[in-house]
C-alpha cells in the first residue's frame, strides 16, 4: 500500500486483506478474457458475435492483408497467445513471460484498430484493446502477485 495516510484509518487493514485477491481477480480476467476470442476467431465459436472470421487460415489471410507478414507467423501466434499464454496469465502460471505475448497482441491490435477504426470501443476501435493491454501490462511488470500459481510454487521471473 501507499504511505498517504487514509482520511479513515480503519479502512487500511480492508484494503490490505483485499489487495491480493483483487490483483488475482484482474489477473483473472485479463487473461480468460481472450480464451474465448481464440475460440471464436481461430475455431469458428460463437457466430455473429463478431468479426467473420473464424478459422486459423481466415486468421493468417487477415494478418496478410493488414500487413503482417508472414500472416500464418502471426496467425499462429494468435492462437498460441489465446490458448496457451492468456489461460497461464488468468492462473498465475509464469506470469511474466506469458503476459509478454499477450501485451504484444494486445498493444498491436489496439494500434490496428486504431489506424482502422478510430478511438471508440463500440466501433471496434482503440479503447477495447488498449485497456486489456494496459491490465496485461501490470502482471509483466508485477507478476502474478501472492494469489498466483507462481507464488504457490515459490519462483517468478
Amino acid at each position: 500500500m501507499n504511505q498517504t495516510p487514509l482520511l479513515v484509518p480503519a479502512l487500511g487493514a480492508v484494503y490490505a486483506a483485499l489487495a491480493p485477491w483483487i490483483e488475482a481477480l484482474l489477473r483473472f480476467a485479463v487473461g480468460a478474457a481472450m480464451v474465448p476470442h481464440g475460440f471464436r476467431m481461430c475455431l469458428g465459436y460463437f457466430k455473429g458475435t463478431g468479426g467473420p472470421i473464424s478459422s486459423v487460415p481466415a486468421v493468417a489471410a487477415m494478418y496478410d492483408r493488414k500487413g503482417f507478414k508472414p500472416g500464418w507467423f502471426w496467425a499462429y501466434g494468435t492462437v498460441l497467445t489465446q490458448f496457451v499464454a492468456a489461460p497461464c496469465v488468468a492462473l498465475g502460471l509464469l506470469t511474466r513471460p506469458m503476459s509478454l505475448p499477450l501485451f504484444l497482441l494486445m498493444a498491436l491490435s489496439a494500434i490496428d484498430h486504431l489506424k482502422y477504426d478510430g478511438w471508440f470501443w463500440n466501433k471496434m476501435g482503440f479503447e477495447y484493446p488498449a485497456m486489456w493491454a494496459i491490465g496485461v501490462l501490470y502482471f509483466l511488470i508485477n507478476g502474478g502477485g501472492l494469489i498466483s500459481l507462481d507464488h504457490l510454487l515459490g519462483f517468478e521471473f
